[in-house]
């Protein structure tokens, strides 16, 4: 499955979002409660997950997000790629923060 930005705004509440981007990346904004998880390590992070809420996949353009969308649905979770990713979702000036530091 694959939602807009402006869809995945409005569905927040109910999610979980994972940003598969690289760490330098998220210093150009990310999606408030977010999760960072990036794609190298998908595999890994499987348990930080909540399978029984959906799981919403973001990346810089959608191609990253929906390789671990695919991954994470073989793996049993409900999960949806953001098409557009955040350059869609910046574009469309929907809200970002910057990552927190550890």
């Amino acid at each position: 499955m694959e939602l807009t930005p402006q869809q995945v705004f409005s569905r927040l509440a109910a999610v979980q979002i994972v940003d598969v981007r690289e760490t330098p990346e998220l210093l150009d904004g990310m999606i408030a409660g977010a999760r960072h998880i990036p794609l190298s390590t998908i595999t890994e992070n499987t348990a930080a997950l909540d399978p029984q809420r959906p799981v919403i996949l973001v990346c810089r353009s959608g191609s990253r997000s929906a390789s671990a969308a695919d991954y994470l649905a073989a793996a049993g979770f409900d999960t949806i790629n953001m098409t557009g990713g955040m350059l869609e979702w910046t574009a469309e000036r929907l809200p970002t923060v910057l990552p927190q530091r550890p």
